[in-house]
């Protein structure tokens, strides 16, 4: 199974490159989902980009995972919070994408805590040898 570990690193790094390039693209598009309160706009939205096209590359070249996950961790809990759950509270929208795209994030979060979490033990096991 420990041959899989590399595929499902890879696989699961992968869509951040892609959500990163389409915020630096795109950034019209993701100011329609900033709340009031986002300070920067679009500036905000090239940061966030930024950090997801630096996270993936971290996890695909294995430089830094650890760190890296638990920054992609608080990026999408700081979606969670300031983007989802407004978005969730509003009036007059279907909830249903909303909802469908918090679980998403959430899951991704665990995800990313995980993997750090694996890179931790790995650093300990090393430590120990």
């Amino acid at each position: 199974m420990k041959q899989l570990a590399p595929l499902g690193r890879i696989l699961f790094a992968l869509p951040f490159a892609v959500f990163g390039i389409n915020h630096l693209v795109m950034k019209d598009f993701y100011l329609g989902m900033l709340t009031s309160f986002i300070p920067l706009g679009a500036y905000t939205i090239i940061l966030t980009g930024l950090i997801m096209i630096a996270v993936s590359i971290s996890i695909i070249t294995k430089k830094f995972i650890r760190l890296s996950t638990l920054v992609l961790a608080g990026l999408l809990l700081i979606f969670i919070l300031t983007i989802h759950i407004p978005h969730l509270l509003a009036d007059g929208t279907d909830k249903t994408p909303i909802l469908i795209a918090l679980l998403k994030d959430i899951s991704l979060m665990g995800g990313s805590l995980m993997i750090a979490g694996y890179c931790a033990e790995e650093e300990l096991k090393k430590a120990e040898k």
